[in-house]
């Protein structure tokens, strides 16, 4: 019987984006703006919806939670890669390396859930209007914002523990600019078949299910909307669909891309601009999209700088 030796990984090199010290200056002044455009719109829509009263129906409070899931995974991962940019040496410990990973995981899976609930709250708000105050709730949007989150940490926990107990002996060099399943599969010395087609049950019956239940709640919402007879509530139900729709076209275009295609088709390159897309540039233009089209987050924004909604905030 022969046995292998697996040497001990205790920290992880991440390649990064580019490896050229011209172009790494450039990124670092590039995504050190979008990170700071990141905080500052998400943070701003979070007290923009605490600060208004008109704003605290369902609706905004689950864009408030999609913004604080937003903000979190930006600081999850660009902060690091950052640092990177002006490194000579791009290591992540073992521990900090899955670390990263289970938070990226968990607050992924509960953005989804939240596009999904969104959904829904538009299904219920256009095609039920008149049970709207008694399904959407405030007790119940706190339950389902509540298990959002428990569910993106428990199906972390698991995809995490899948990954972090593979064998990493070939080398410990990720081709990426954070820590992330794929790449990390390419490094471990044993069979990953079983592992990968775990973590791709779990991306898809999450992304697969949460997309469902989108498709559905629009395909009703459209229905209703192009029955409507007031042309101004179609205007505004329209207006609110678009931003919600091109928010999750971002979302799913880049994670399907990335994680719910075979294995034998994936390129590190090119999972890395996917990867920007969902961990830098969406999470700055969440905010963008839901207030450059939505007349009420415009008017709460306006009150807040004419000094009408600043004591709210106290």
């Amino acid at each position: 019987m022969t046995q292998t030796n697996y040497t001990l990984v205790t920290e992880f090199i991440l390649l990064g984006l580019v490896d050229t010290l011209e172009l790494e200056i450039i990124l670092f002044l590039l995504f050190f703006v979008m990170y700071i455009l990141t905080v500052w719109g998400n943070v701003g829509m979070i007290l923009l919806i605490r600060a208004d009263s008109r704003l605290h129906t369902p609706m905004y409070f689950f864009l408030a939670n999609l913004s604080f899931v937003d903000v979190c995974c930006s600081s999850n991962i660009t902060p690091k890669m950052l640092v990177d940019l002006l490194s000579e040496e791009k290591t992540i410990s073992f521990a900090g390396c899955f670390l990263q990973m289970y938070f990226f995981i968990a607050l992924a899976t509960t953005e989804c859930i939240l596009f999904g609930l969104m959904a829904y709250d538009r299904y219920v708000a256009i095609c039920n209007p008149l049970l709207y105050p008694l399904v959407m709730s405030r007790t119940v949007c706190l339950k389902m914002a509540a298990e959002a989150f428990t569910a993106g940490l428990l199906n972390s926990m698991v995809n995490t523990s899948y990954v972090s107990s593979l064998p990493f002996c070939s080398s410990n060099v990720i081709h990426h600019f954070f820590c992330d399943s794929p790449p990390l599969f390419k490094l471990s010395c044993s069979d990953t078949h079983l592992n990968e087609r775990i973590i791709f049950t779990f991306a898809g019956v999450n992304m697969v299910g949460t997309l469902l239940v989108i498709l559905t709640s629009y395909s009703y919402v459209l229905f209703s909307i192009f029955h409507m007879h007031s042309g101004e509530g179609r205007h505004k139900a329209l207006s609110t669909c678009a931003s919600h729709l091109t928010a999750i076209i971002l979302f799913y275009s880049t994670g399907f891309y990335t994680y719910l295609r075979p294995s034998s088709s994936y390129s590190l390159d090119q999972d890395k601009v996917a990867s920007v897309f969902y961990t830098a540039v969406i999470p700055m233009l969440n905010p963008l999209i839901y207030s450059l089209r939505n007349k009420e987050v415009k008017k709460a924004l306006w009150n807040v700088i004419t000094r009408k909604g600043i004591p709210s905030f106290l």
